[in-house]
């Protein structure tokens, strides 16, 4: 299987030109050639060294010569954005792309610099200790009519959080808080609680949750099974505090904007509300995510195509390791938000918070490259 994947790999990589014609194959002179088109179109960016002049800027120096070759093509069909490269690209001949690449695939790689990896988790439990007052130190409330964080869905916690900021909820104790929170510092908190384990709860005693259960087939279709969501924008309901799901849902008739929520609790009477919630508060619930090891589930899977045969300069796939962090993160977020034409990293990046491909990126950044 492993054979057969590489093979995969390598059918959709290779650039469409013979071997005398690739970087791997080229003569010291035509290294020499290469750095005279390095030295007229790409130093100001790139150094003659191949490293990058300034935060965001790539390192060329040791990547894979194809890979420079297939990025140039890129720049010059205009699939990828950056003005200046596609004006550069477009007046490069064959044989000066084919030289330049040869030459930085030829440098010696940069020196890892020491870089930080950034961890969602760790920073969300820093920033949920400023909630647990109210919320519990792990995402537990005990206090009525304060939501349950615990296994909460993250995108849909940081909706919430920008809803409550932008007045399309009611106001809450916590927004003055929240108002110091940068994207990464709520993204990341939204992770810490998304990975606790929500705790059981008994039936609250003005609902009857037998009754309530035949209420909520509709809400399975958004929520899941049992009210425990599959979905990173759609909240869990299992679990939670049941004075806090009851205000949930008759907000719904006032103040909270959505048309299916709005249309279907319009057809609901006090009892069935009660029930209801006396259903969704019994349900077991579970963490929507793995934070501690999202960071090793998430590399494990770039390092399918990124190591293992790095070494394979056939391959016309970037070495990451040791690049320049910022260039990282611009480049994940270009695959994720469907800016840098390549289908399988749009897909594989789509579910990517900002802190998440912070993660990646500082974690590669502080590796070697090989």
């Amino acid at each position: 299987m492993k054979h057969l994947l590489l093979a995969l790999l390598m059918s959709v990589a290779l650039i469409g030109c013979s071997d005398n014609g690739t970087p791997e194959k080229q003569t010291q002179a035509d290294i020499a050639a290469g750095k005279v088109v390095a030295d007229k179109e790409c130093k100001g960016c790139h150094g003659l060294d191949g490293k990058g002049t300034a935060a965001g800027i790539p390192n060329l120096a040791g990547q894979r010569g194809r890979y420079l070759m297939a990025s140039l093509k890129e720049y010059k069909d205009r699939v990828r954005t950056h003005a200046a490269l596609r004006t550069i690209a477009a007046t490069m001949s064959e044989a000066d792309t084919r030289a330049v690449a040869a030459y930085y695939a030829s440098l010696p790689p940069i020196p890892t610099p020491k870089v930080e990896i950034f961890s969602p988790y760790e920073r969300g439990k820093v920033v949920s200790a400023d909630c647990a007052g109210c919320h519990g130190a792990d995402g537990n409330s005990k206090t009525p009519g304060t939501p349950n964080l615990a296994g909460q869905q993250p995108r849909y916690f940081v909706t919430a959080t920008q809803e409550y900021l932008q007045g399309l909820r009611a106001s809450a104790p916590m927004d003055p808080m929240l108002r110091k929170l940068n994207r990464l510092d709520l993204e990341s908190v939204a992770l810490y609680y998304a990975s606790q384990t929500p705790a059981p709860r008994s039936a609250p005693s003005t609902g009857d949750a037998a009754a309530g259960e035949p209420r909520t087939a509709v809400c399975g279709g958004c929520h899941g099974s049992h009210g425990v969501s599959t979905d990173s924008a759609t909240p869990s309901l299992a679990s939670e505090d049941p004075a806090y799901l009851t205000q949930a849902i008759k907000a719904y008739r006032t103040t909270r904007k959505h048309d299916l929520m709005q249309r279907l609790v319009s057809t609901l009477s006090e009892q069935d509300i009660a029930n209801i919630v006396a259903f969704y508060t019994t349900q077991k619930s579970k963490p929507a995510e793995n934070g501690q090891t999202l960071l090793k589930d998430i590399t494990d899977k770039c390092e399918r195509c990124h190591a293992g045969e790095r070494d394979n300069p056939a391959l016309a796939i970037p070495i990451i390791g040791g690049q320049d962090k910022d260039y990282l993160i611009l480049a994940l977020r270009a695959y994720r938000d469907d800016k840098r034409g390549n289908s399988m990293m749009h897909n594989m990046s789509m579910p990517y918070s900002d802190s998440i491909i912070e993660s990646i990126a500082t974690y590669y950044a502080s590796r070697p490259a090989k």
